[in-house]
């Protein structure tokens, strides 16, 4: 019998939320009032080269010192947080179960033998839970339970559970970042219907996290090597300028909306190499997305793509959102996770084209309000 790991569908109990990313580490804690959620802190610290490596934390107690910080800056008091590890250390899948199991049997039968099937490794290296969907009846007229299976290693677990208790803190919850995301803009996704899919496109440092989204659960995952830093340093080659994890010039940037073929040169670009750099590399994301989504869509029958939705520090570049519109033809939007949350922040502090970026670390102060 393997032990399973509970808090991956758990709850928070003080709105205290803190992510942890290859560049930075953003706290935030939320609280519910009348009027709706009201936002008490929210703060990011930078992290220094070599304390994530390709995802991982690699330096546990230099991202403990950089948690203390954070909260010491941000005046935030708190003992029990929710944070989440990437989706490139996770599986998610939906998995039918017969209906007419117990709980115990259920628990019984997902953690310790569908579980198994789903893994690439073996099941007592994993920490596993789950969470029922709805019922439903399938071809055969069985009526069976859809199942939401989430699985990460337990190195990776036990790795961010040590790192917070070195800062001082219990993990209440442990989820993956979509998760999070999903919380955020959740009542953006009650516009689409069960017929129709959302993508999610969070561009992270190191890497892109896609997720598709059907009736506000990912059926749908997939980790992209293409993030900012391969954005940026493709930029500051161009330009020859010295690599830099500041994201300054990156964001600095305005996407040319119109169409522009691999080898042509707009006026703009023929300007700019740096702009022709990176949108190379923006191309290749693109391609990237487009084989996820016709994988997808090739699985799943009467299933439209509806919108595709930014998220992450790189979702808010200027006119991105046009960009993958052309590309893709299809509609792409970028998330405003302040917005979404109708929240009140310091418009110098975290200009528009940052706000893309604080979707996971507003999901995890979610996890109480």
């Amino acid at each position: 019998m393997v032990k399973p790991f509970n808090s991956l569908f758990g709850k928070s109990n003080k709105g205290v939320g803190i992510e942890l990313a290859p560049q930075r580490v953003n706290v935030v804690q939320l609280r519910k009032q009348r009027q709706g959620i009201k936002l008490d802190a929210l703060t990011s610290v930078p992290v220094p080269e070599g304390v994530f490596v390709e995802g991982q934390i690699a330096d546990p107690p230099a991202m403990a010192q950089l948690i203390q910080q954070a909260l010491a800056e941000s005046k935030v008091k708190a003992s029990r947080v929710a944070t989440a590890v990437p989706g490139r250390d996770s599986i998610v899948r939906l998995i039918p179960v017969p209906a007419e199991l117990d709980d115990k049997e259920l628990r019984e039968m997902v953690l310790n033998h569908e579980a198994g099937l789903y893994l690439p490794y073996p099941r007592e290296e994993a920490d596993v839970d789950y969470q029922k969907l709805g019922y439903f009846v399938d071809e055969d007229g069985i009526e069976k339970v859809q199942v939401l299976l989430v699985a990460t290693r337990k190195e990776v677990t036990d790795t961010y559970i040590n790192t917070f208790e070195q800062a001082g803190l219990q993990v209440d919850v442990l989820e993956i970042n979509s998760f999070a995301l999903i919380r955020t803009i959740r009542d953006q996704l009650r516009q689409f219907g069960p017929q129709e899919a959302a993508v999610l496109v969070d561009i992270e440092f190191d890497s892109t996290e896609i997720a598709i989204v059907v009736n506000g659960v990912p059926q749908f995952s997939r980790t992209v090597p293409i993030g900012t830093y391969q954005l940026q340093s493709a930029l500051s080659r161009a330009m020859n300028l010295p690599a830099s994890r500041d994201m300054d010039l990156l964001q600095g940037m305005t996407i040319p909306g119109g169409p522009v073929e691999a080898g042509n040169k707009t006026g703009q670009t023929e300007v700019n190499p740096g702009l022709a750099a990176m949108l190379r590399v923006l191309g290749e994301l693109t391609d990237e997305l487009r084989r996820s989504i016709d994988f997808y869509l090739n699985q799943s029958e009467n299933l439209e793509i509806a919108q595709i939705m930014l998220a992450g520090p790189g979702g808010g570049l200027a006119q991105l959102d046009e960009f993958f519109t052309q590309r893709l033809s299809l509609p792409t939007t970028q998330i405003d996770p302040v917005g979404a949350l109708s929240l009140e922040i310091d418009e110098e502090k975290y200009p528009t084209v940052q706000r893309a970026g604080l979707g996971i670390v507003l999901g995890l102060g979610m996890r109480e309000v």
